[in-house]
C-alpha cells in the first residue's frame, strides 16, 4: 500500500522536525523547544520501542542487524563504507515507523522530532516552516561523537576499549563516523533548500540563541 505525500503531510501538519549533524545539538534544542511550549518530545530513536518488535529480517534488515550479534564488537568492527551505509540504511527502514509513530501522537497538539527521516522524505511529507536542519563541522561530529553522557555512545565506547587492539578500533570507528559526516552528506543537508543553523567550535553556550531561533522560524512565538 502506498499513501499519498499530500496525505501524510496533512496528518503531520502539528509535527516540527529536526536533523543534522551528529554533535549539532538536535538532541538538546528538542528537549528545550519541548519544554518551552509544552510540545510533545520525540527525542533520538524514539520509534525504536515499536521497530524493535515489530521490524523482521526480510522487510527491515538494516534495523534488525543488531538483534543477530553474537558479540557488539562485531559491530564496532566492520568497515567504515558498511558503517557508513548501515546508518543510512537504518534511516530509510525507520522512516516509515517514525512516519506511523507520529502521526498517532500528533492529533491535537505539536510534537517536536529528532529525526533521522532522509531529507529527500522529509521534503515530501512536510514544508519549509516545519524542518530545522543543524549543523555542526565534521572535527565536532567526529572527534566529539563520544564526548557525551549519552548511555548507547558511551556503552559503545566501552565496548570499543574492551577490544584487544581498541586504539585501532577506534581509529576504524572514527574513519566511519568520518563518512557518515563527509562532505558529500554535509551538502546534502546543508544545501537541502531548508532552514539550517550552524553550530561553531567557539566554546559558548548558545544553546538559548540556538532555541530562539529555531522558535521564530518554526512560528511558535
Amino acid at each position: 500500500m502506498k499513501i499519498e505525500n499530500n496525505i501524510l503531510k496533512h496528518y503531520l501538519k502539528n509535527v516540527y522536525f529536526i536533523t543534522g549533524t551528529a554533535y549539532a545539538g538536535k538532541s538538546t534544542t528538542v528537549k528545550m523547544l519541548s519544554e518551552r511550549y509544552d510540545m510533545i518530545f520525540c527525542g533520538e530513536n524514539y520509534h525504536s520501542a515499536v521497530s524493535d518488535i515489530v521490524a523482521t529480517q526480510d522487510a527491515q534488515p538494516d534495523i534488525c542487524y543488531v538483534n543477530n550479534l553474537t558479540d557488539w564488537r562485531e559491530f564496532v568492527t566492520r568497515s567504515p563504507e558498511e558503517y557508513e551505509r548501515w546508518i543510512f540504511g537504518v534511516g530509510k527502514e525507520a522512516a516509515e515507523f517514525e512516519i506511523a509513530e507520529l502521526i498517532s501522537l500528533s492529533g491535537d497538539r505539536k510534537v517536536i522530532v529528532d529525526t533521522n527521516i532522509p531529507i529527500d522524505v522529509l521534503k515530501e511529507i512536510s514544508d519549509y516552516n516545519h524542518v530545522a536542519v543543524m549543523l555542526s563541522p565534521q572535527s565536532m561530529s567526529v572527534e566529539r561523537f563520544f564526548d557525551r553522557d549519552d548511555p548507547e555512545k558511551q556503552f559503545l565506547l566501552s565496548v570499543i576499549d574492551s577490544c584487544e587492539n581498541s586504539a585501532e578500533v577506534m581509529e576504524n570507528y572514527r574513519k566511519g563516523l568520518a563518512l557518515i559526516n563527509s562532505k558529500e552528506h554535509y551538502d546534502e543537508l546543508a544545501q537541502s533548500g531548508f532552514f539550517t543553523v550552524m553550530r561553531e567550535d567557539n566554546g559558548k553556550d548558545t544553546r538559548e540563541e540556538v532555541c530562539d531561533i529555531i522558535a521564530r522560524h518554526f512560528g511558535l512565538v
